[in-house]
């Protein structure tokens, strides 16, 4: 461990504000408090409201879906899915087993699409240092990207790249990287000159691939963003059970998967080894998860990645799930009252109070699990995995730790959030495969996709799902068989929301406590773990101040 690096520390001691970070879906804002260059204190701050449960209340039930999925403009899917898969439970209706495959099929390469655009558009510019890559040699660039992966790399094409950075900075557009551009460099950034290159160019090829992700999921789902193939009672895509409609998802799919194994798996481990400083920061203690592709859409123990929890991140206990132990608290967020309530019987009553307020500070509400701060995500999803043994997870992770040069414990950080996305993007990515085969196998003798059914006058109905930014759940009440409660509980409110009534830290307020600024003036670090989160606050939040309406930015106090 002693090629491990330090990360270097100021003495500065004041406020940070961050106001909005970027890189994000949505508008946040992260206040810290730093003590001799370590963060001593976080808050964060929800700075959107978006009031979709009520706008939900006296409709259709069928209807939820198309509501729920502008909650975001990135997983929009997941939300239909989530609604359908509540409408469905309220119903107690079972789908089509090709319905089953078609969906999970759509999920997948929405995982893979977002991991990606993740990892090289919202997360790699808190550790690439773009300016850095202007001084590297295009042939030892070259020669490093091919002992790292498979994929043949050519001198010609790292220059063309190192060209188009000159250009960008010639010109003072810099075009997509306006917002990781630190001339005259940054000490808490590590990687080479040619290790910078390499990753920039792969920054660009990535524009390209998750684009035919999204192509991929529109094959069977109509459109993206926004499929249009989900109803209750399965989906109505009828043209994906023709070969010629399975060939093309098939092309698409396969393209994305080459680039996940041989260009987005190497680009990680690249990059994580030079930042192994980070397996000891960002580092919460209770994870949730609750597991996803299933066989049988009503029953969770048939998902390929199983629900469970760890608390105290023990990995040799993995608990079970209950979702009657769920609560959301307001008592830190602009809403009315103070009680904790179960998604059943939450309410979204708007009661803001001012921004900077310390006390009510947020428009995202506090989920907790039998009263304890969770985090949810592809951490939590593969540290569930890994400690169930799961014989798909279990031999990646081992492998990528063993390329690092750490122990398990290195997983409980940020470094280690990173690398479960990347680990969870390969193994839903090898999934895909194998749900596809079985798919067409079933074709022969099966084709039903959807099952009627109806509204019932009176139920209840929750609908689970493994986002790609964690644990989302939908609940729908339903009374004269209209919507009488609809509340969305998001992966970003259970790790970006404020405190509790019991006064506990979020998950990514936890994350960031002790964490070393080195200049307070550009805090990649609060970057890094925040980001590490993917956060989307478009979801979490449950209309910018109408009354300020005011641009925020960035200042240091």
């Amino acid at each position: 461990m002693s090629d491990i690096k330090k990360t270097p520390q100021s003495v500065f001691t004041g406020p940070i504000v961050v106001d909005p970070l970027t890189r994000i879906e949505g508008h946040l804002r992260i206040e810290v408090e730093v003590e001799n260059g370590i963060i001593k204190n976080a808050r964060s701050v929800g700075t959107l409201f978006r009031g979709l449960e009520m706008i939900l209340k006296g409709r259709d039930p069928r209807d939820a879906q198309h509501f729920t999925q502008r909650t975001c403009g990135v997983c929009t899917y997941t939300h239909a899915l989530a609604s359908t898969r509540a409408l469905e439970d309220a119903i107690g209706v079972e789908i089509p087993k090709n319905a089953t495959y078609i969906r999970n099929l759509v999920l997948a390469l929405l995982f893979m699409h977002d991991h990606i655009v993740h990892f090289y558009h919202l997360h790699a510019l808190d550790f690439v240092d773009v300016t850095s890559a202007l001084l590297a040699d295009p042939a030892k660039a070259a020669q490093l990207a091919s002992s790292i992966s498979p994929r043949p790399a050519k001198t010609e094409d790292f220059k063309a790249v190192q060209d188009k950075l000159k250009a960008f900075v010639a010109s003072g557009q810099l075009g997509p990287f306006t917002n990781a551009y630190f001339l005259g460099g940054h000490k808490a950034y590590y990687l080479s000159p040619e290790q910078n290159l390499v990753a920039t160019a792969h920054y660009l090829e990535a524009l390209r691939v998750q684009v035919l992700a999204a192509r991929a999921m529109a094959v069977f789902g109509a459109k993206n963003p926004h499929t249009q193939f989900l109803i209750a009672g399965g989906v109505t895509c009828y043209d994906s059970l023709t070969k010629e409609r399975i060939a093309e998802f098939e092309k698409l799919y396969t393209e994305v998967a080459a680039f996940v194994e041989q260009v987005y798996i190497p680009d990680l481990l690249l990059v994580a080894s030079e930042y192994k400083d980070w397996a000891a920061l960002g580092g919460t203690k209770n994870f949730l998860a609750f597991g996803d592709f299933p066989t049988k859409e009503k029953d969770m123990s048939s998902r390929f990645f199983k629900p469970g929890l760890i608390m105290n991140r023990d990995l040799s206990t993995i608990a079970p799930f209950d979702p009657a132990k769920i609560a959301e608290h307001v008592r830190h967020s602009w809403y009315e009252g103070n009680a904790a309530k179960h998604p059943y019987e939450g309410e979204t009553t708007p009661h803001f109070t001012s921004m900077g307020d310390t006390d009510k500070y947020s428009w995202m509400k506090a989920p907790r699990y039998d009263g304890n701060v969770m985090e949810v995500g592809p951490l939590a999803q593969i540290l569930v995995a890994y400690g169930q043994g799961q014989a798909e997870v279990k031999p990646v992770v081992d492998s990528v730790l063993q390329t690092l040069g750490v122990g398990a414990e290195a997983l409980f950080s940020t470094l280690g959030r990173t690398a479960a996305r990347g680990i969870e993007t390969l193994v839903v990515a090898r999934h895909a495969a194998a749900m596809l085969d079985a798919y067409k196998g079933n074709i022969g003798s099966d084709n039903k996709i959807a099952v009627d059914c109806d509204v019932p006058e009176k139920a209840e109905g929750v609908g689970f799902v493994h986002a790609p930014r964690g644990g989302l759940s939908h609940w729908i009440r339903i009374e004269n068989k209209k919507i009488a409660n609809f509340q969305l509980v998001v992966p970003s409110t259970w790790n970006l929301g404020p405190r509790c009534a019991a006064g506990k830290l979020s998950a990514v307020e936890e994350a960031l406590v002790g964490t070393p600024v080195a200049d307070p003036k550009r805090p990649v670090e609060i970057l890094r773990t925040v980001h590490s989160f993917d956060p989307c606050i478009a979801c979490a939040v449950h209309v910018i101040d109408g009354q300020s309406n005011e641009v925020h930015k960035f200042k240091v106090l």
